[in-house]
């Protein structure tokens, strides 16, 4: 059996990753391969990053699956779509399963198998995966034993009862990085930053709740790799790959204390060093668990903000303080790391005094980076749920993501637009000003604040 595993993402065709330049290696199929590769499936994966869709339709004709797995998220939906439609309307390709994976396809499972989708995997797909390949490799396949998928029968979509999450992620083998050319995301960072990252996870799952946070692959739980285990893997990027540093993708990477401290004990022993960033939560963060942070080589640390308004992030279920958020920002930066922090604009229920309280909390808290959203509903989310009867669109399903949805009962995207960059300008004024600079620095900054603070009164 020809399993080909592959995602929707191209690089080239946005504009806006291509001036960031942080690539990173699309780990979800990297686990698959890894998993089905143990169990004596052979895979081939296409990382799309750097490469066409022409020449991801080139190479599906070469090499003629008969398992097509598809990671789509909501980002790439709308390159996703095209590629499922391509392979439906291949002759050569007529006779190929299509599997998609990811956040995406499992709350709209019914409108990817009518575009031509055969089997949607909800939540972790290496077990299901595993069994799919085992049940379509037999001439008498059976979907109904297979747990954790969407299917059409006579028509009719049907959904298996969920797959148990699986509880030791110590059994997962490492990603397989060697599937794909890292050395092209190495250069990526290199020749646009200077120096190069990988990227890699410890944990699966998130226990809190916010409202706007989808957890459809992994659910809200807290499974985590070993502390050794994790420097098994670290170890292998540096043998390997030799960045320079490294990224944890996990949502709250300070959320157990004690594998923290162990970490840092494993680290010691086997003289790890090299530079990462990660993502925390004010109230899983002490002086103590900065400072360990620092000793395993954390750089930049991100701390969840989303609003500097105590009323909005209780409308969220942030279940976190304003106040506390802004006094770690602080305490970070006394310890020697960057602190970065992300704001969301436009989440039901926020006021214009809210994004003033905002705007005054990035003043107070004075991280080194900031970055802004405006909150869009994500089918799935306790968000969505409260939205719903007001959802505004003007698209097809097939031709938007929920980027694009809005709700009646906000300020228009003008209001947002103007409301960011007075905020971006504001505080960047005010960054400015008590560096010491002069006005001929800062006075473009200033009078761009002022005038977009006055667009928002216009245009509300």
């Amino acid at each position: 059996m020809k399993i080909f595993l592959t995602h929707g993402y191209y690089l080239n065709s946005d504009p806006n990753e291509m001036r960031i330049m942080k690539p990173y290696v699309p780990l979800g199929i990297l686990y698959i391969s890894a998993f089905l590769k143990q169990h004596g499936f052979d895979t081939t994966v296409y990382d799309s990053t750097f490469r066409s869709f022409d020449e991801q339709k080139k190479a599906l004709i070469a090499e003629k699956p008969d398992v097509i797995a598809i990671y789509c998220n909501l980002m790439t939906k709308l390159n996703v779509l095209p590629l499922v439609e391509f392979i439906r309307q291949s002759s050569e390709l007529n006779s190929c399963k299509i599997i998609l994976g990811g956040p995406e396809p499992p709350f709209h499972a019914s409108e990817f198998l009518n575009y031509g989708a055969d089997i949607i995997v909800e939540g972790e797909g290496e077990e299901t995966m595993l069994q799919l390949c085992r049940e379509l490799s037999n001439s008498q396949a059976e979907l109904s034993r297979v747990n954790g998928i969407y299917y059409k029968h006579n028509g009719t979509v049907v959904k298996n009862p969920p797959r148990e999450k699986i509880k030791d992620i110590d059994v997962l083998p490492f990603p397989d990085r060697k599937a794909v050319d890292l050395l092209l995301y190495l250069d990526a960072w290199k020749n646009a930053h200077g120096y190069s990252s990988v990227s890699l996870n410890t944990m699966r799952g998130c226990p809190y709740t916010c409202k706007w946070c989808s957890h459809t692959v992994y659910g809200v739980s807290y499974r985590r790799r070993s502390p050794e285990k994790t420097a098994d893997e670290i170890e292998y990027i540096i043998t390997n790959y030799n960045p320079d540093m490294l990224w944890f993708v996990d949502d709250v990477f300070t959320v157990s204390h004690k594998w923290l401290t162990k970490l840092l004990q494993v680290f010691n022993e086997r003289n790890i060093k090299i530079k990462f960033e990660c993502i925390s939560r004010s109230d899983r963060l002490n002086e103590e668990v900065i400072k360990i942070l620092k000793q395993l080589g954390c750089f930049r640390l991100w701390i969840g903000a989303e609003s500097g308004s105590q009323h909005v992030l209780d409308l969220m279920d942030r279940r976190v303080s304003a106040a506390d958020t802004r006094e770690k920002i602080k305490l970070t930066r006394r310890h020697g790391i960057e602190a970065g922090t992300f704001i969301m604009l436009g989440y039901p229920g926020e006021r214009k005094q809210d994004i003033l309280k905002t705007t005054e909390h990035l003043k107070d808290s004075n991280p080194d980076i900031f970055l802004t959203t405006v909150a869009y509903p994500i089918k799935g989310t306790p968000f969505y749920t409260e939205v719903e009867s007001r959802l505004v669109t003007d698209k097809q399903w097939h031709q938007r993501t929920d980027r694009d949805l809005d709700f009646k009962g906000r300020y228009s995207k003008n209001f947002y637009k103007h409301a960011n960059r007075y905020m971006v300008n504001e505080v960047n004024y005010f960054k400015m000003k008590t560096s010491g600079a002069g006005f001929a620095s800062y006075g473009k900054t200033y009078l761009k604040a002022k005038i977009s603070r006055i667009m928002m009164s216009l245009v509300k």
